[in-house]
């Protein structure tokens, strides 16, 4: 029986002595565990949403600027009308009347401004003029040469100053290409007989 006892008392002993060896994970650091997790978790959430963000931005300012590039900055209100000379044997000068674009920002259209004007080219057949020199006149709105909502104005192009030779059944094209957006094509063709004044196809 003693045996028995004493056999019973060292179990206990080494059961207590494993019990006190053995240690928990305490509230706290259990706490502190979820508060590192949490923290990181932001950081990784902020991030995340940063990038996404900027390149949402970085998105919306590419489409912006592909719109701008490629929308009219302007719109042609009449019909191109050709003037001829007094023996009705070429065009001399062309004429046509521009108004701005829904939507469309202000242009200058002073052929006499050193920058952020409009330029206008033409080219046929046997004449490249890159930059020609134009005649902008005010038709509706305020004096000035910049071309805003509401306003009009008529362009008068100088053929001869140009050097072209623009005579009957003659095709020649003018491009008008404003500082911002897209540019506009004029493809005209001159009948088989002239007149003083036309309208040209």
């Amino acid at each position: 029986m003693l045996q028995h006892l004493r056999v019973s008392a060292t179990r206990a002993r080494r059961a207590f002595r494993r019990l006190d060896e053995e240690r928990g994970i305490t509230g706290l650091e259990t706490a502190i565990i979820l508060i590192a997790f949490v923290v990181v978790a932001a950081v990784f959430a902020f991030v995340v949403l940063s990038t996404g963000l900027f390149s949402s931005e970085r998105s919306r300012e590419a489409v912006y600027a592909g719109l701008a590039k490629t929308r009219n900055a302007m719109t042609l209100s009449s019909s191109v009308v050709g003037i001829s000379n007094a023996g009705l044997t070429q065009v001399d000068s062309i004429e046509f009347d521009l108004t701005l674009a829904a939507g469309g920002e202000n242009v200058n259209l002073d052929s006499a401004a050193l920058s952020n004007s409009t330029v206008i080219s033409y080219v046929d057949d046997t004449t490249i003029a890159p930059d020609i020199v134009y005649t902008a006149t005010p038709l509706v709105g305020d004096a000035d040469l910049l071309l805003e909502p509401g306003e009009l104005m008529r362009i008068s192009v100088s053929l001869a100053a140009v050097g072209a030779t623009v005579g009957p059944n003659y095709s020649f094209t003018i491009e008008i290409k404003p500082p911002t957006g897209s540019y506009m094509v004029l493809h005209r063709q001159t009948p088989a007989a002239l007149e003083p004044v036309m309208l040209l196809n």
